[in-house]
């Protein structure tokens, strides 16, 4: 099966989720999360890291990556393991490809002429608020 992962971080003060507007296809021009296919023989977690520091400069030093869920497309062989994290401060953002951007965590990721991946961008977000809620009023 071929793994890939994707990595939604929040800001600082969770209002905000950072996005990478894409460069080629599919979906070039559409807001996608930073990701990328992992290696077989790498661990998730570190692959997710490694992403992460290689697209946006953000390292462990600034947020710890939760492995939150699995999406599998089993006609497709195809998996993708999600990790979230929080900013603990402000960062500089480091482009390696993607022009990347700060986009409202009230915006409607569902939106597909606006956000790749078929309406998962909006479920993965929407399934993390409602853990961030969860843990929030525990």
């Amino acid at each position: 099966m071929k793994k890939y992962n994707v990595i939604v971080i929040f800001n600082k003060d969770r209002n905000r989720v950072l996005m990478c507007k894409r460069t080629k296809e599919p979906y070039m021009g559409m807001y996608n999360l930073v990701g990328s296919k992992i290696e077989k023989e790498n661990d998730g977690l570190n692959e997710a890291y490694r992403e992460l520091e290689e697209e946006t400069a953000i390292t462990k030093n600034d947020t710890v990556l939760s492995y939150f869920m699995n999406i599998e497309y089993i006609a497709f062989n195809k998996s993708i393991e999600v990790y979230y994290g929080i900013l603990n401060k402000d960062v500089k953002l480091v482009e390696e490809v993607n022009k990347l951007e700060w986009v409202d965590i009230n915006d409607n990721f569902f939106d597909m002429s606006k956000y790749a991946g078929e309406g998962n961008i909006g479920h993965i977000i929407e399934e993390i608020k409602i853990n961030l809620n969860n843990i929030k009023n525990c």
